[in-house]
């Protein structure tokens, strides 16, 4: 077996492991309701969608699943569990697919062909969803991948941030810009993509400060940040990327109601799932705010991000492995 088959498999598995109390917790309802059933009647579907809800996927997503449910049961026959999962899965990654515009198509962590360099990436998202973990995970990955990485800290409200990202920083070994705690944002992320140009670096991926209490502050903070950086490169950012923690369900889509209507979010991460029954909540934020999924955290190690695969996910979570 050649590397990459092995490189492949590992992700499945870590990619199965990461979804395993989603699995065994809400979604194996669904195993247990379907035992025995030879239709999807009104019951059955009742039964389908306080699962789903429950299961943090929304109830305007769940209400779609169950449309496209109720149209295929009405052209197939439904015979047993294997086909009703062969559906779902068809089904909801279809409508996952309605979202894939800028997301990957490889799995893995590249540029886009046509993207100029530095590719700048904006990350943002309140504070404790795992954001500086996810840019330092990013670092190591867009390293790997061979590309020239700079990080920039302009998370400058909280001092544990800047020396988190400093951490990070060490560990993917790439350089960070910082400044002092309470220094301008926006000359931060001006003297990140400066150097960024000069060592022309490949990718620039700057954290921001994760405050919501006062959403025109954050707004207009944001809004200065992208203003300052298009002075170095014109196009900037090319990216921006909210990270939201998985395990909150509900409070998640909250948090991306708020951003979209602070900043123009082009992508999502979604952390922590492997601690979560509420993976559900990838399915319905993607279907909700017509964003794409672009990275998924499924643990704590350098490597346990992943650019998300809409089939494997999907297939995983039903079993289908």
């Amino acid at each position: 077996m050649g590397f990459f088959s092995i490189f492949s498999r590992e992700k499945k598995q870590t990619l199965d492991k990461g979804l395993e109390k989603t699995k065994e917790g809400v979604f194996g309802r669904l195993k247990r309701m379907i035992v025995g059933r030879r239709t999807i009647d009104d019951d059955f579907l009742d039964e389908l969608e306080e699962i789903f809800i429950t299961s943090d996927i929304g109830v305007e997503t769940t209400l779609r699943i169950i449309d496209r449910i109720k149209e295929r049961a009405a052209r197939d026959h439904y015979v047993g569990m294997g086909e009703l999962n062969e559906m779902l899965v068809e089904e909801i990654s279809a409508l996952l697919a309605e979202n894939d515009h800028g997301a990957s198509t490889t799995g893995e962590f590249t540029l886009p062909t046509d993207a100029t360099r530095p590719y700048v990436i904006m990350v943002v998202g309140v504070n404790g969803v795992g954001k500086t973990t996810t840019i330092g995970k990013l670092a190591h990955q867009y390293k790997q991948a061979g590309y020239k990485v700079v990080l920039g800290a302009a998370d400058t409200f909280r001092a544990a941030a800047i020396e988190q990202l400093d951490e990070w920083g060490r560990r993917a070994d790439v350089p960070v810009i910082k400044q002092q705690l309470g220094s301008d944002a926006a000359s931060v992320a001006y003297d990140t993509l400066s150097s960024a140009v000069a060592n022309k670096a490949d990718v620039v991926i700057i954290d921001t400060a994760g405050r919501l209490h006062n959403k025109k502050g954050l707004m207009d903070e944001l809004a200065k940040i992208k203003r300052v950086m298009t002075k170095v490169v014109p196009d900037a950012p090319q990216e921006v990327l909210l990270v939201l923690d998985g395990s909150t369900g509900q409070n998640a889509f909250e948090q991306a109601r708020q951003f979209s209507e602070a900043t123009q979010v082009t992508h999502l991460a979604v952390t922590k799932l492997d601690g979560t029954a509420k993976g559900g909540v990838v399915i319905g934020i993607s279907d909700q705010f017509k964003i794409p999924v672009k990275y998924i955290g499924l643990g704590e190690g350098i490597n346990d991000l992943q650019v998300f695969n809409k089939q494997e996910f999907v297939e995983s979570l039903f079993g289908n492995r």
